[in-house]
């Protein structure tokens, strides 16, 4: 399988964070780091395909959006552990103060989750789950 990203990036800013201060964090605050993590990711991967920029910005948005991240989380569900799951789930049932835009609101609650997850997993340096998790929802 061929490796998207070094992982040593992920590596930079959360080292002042204990595992307990990460588990207390509201799940929208996982879904608030998990959305720029996410989107860093899709970005990182669509540009290896050396299109121009208004069509690297309109495969990314696709891939960023609340469908998008519906169709990603559909392809790892089945490949996610326990824990991931409740994180899942606990993002997805956090309640939001924003409107769902141009999308349903269970499509908003799933891009949510998908978020919350990754923003855990990477305050949590679970650096390499990130990334196989990714390659498989991008295979997927």
């Amino acid at each position: 399988m061929e490796k998207t990203l070094d992982s040593s990036f992920f590596r930079m800013v959360n080292d002042g964070l204990t595992e307990e201060d990460i588990r207390m964090m509201s799940p929208l605050v996982w879904a608030y780091v998990g959305d720029g993590v996410y989107e860093l990711l899709v970005r990182t991967y669509v540009v290896k395909r050396g299109l121009s920029t208004q069509k690297l910005h309109r495969l990314s948005s696709g891939k960023v959006s609340a469908k998008g991240q519906l169709k990603f989380y559909e392809s790892i569900k089945s490949h996610l552990d326990e824990e991931e799951e409740s994180i899942f789930r606990r993002g997805r049932n956090a309640h939001s103060y924003t409107m769902a835009k141009n999308m349903t609101v269970g499509e908003y609650r799933a891009a949510t989750g998908l978020e919350a997850l990754f923003g855990y997993l990477y305050l949590m340096k679970r650096e390499e789950r990130i990334l196989k998790l990714f390659q498989l929802g991008m295979e997927g």
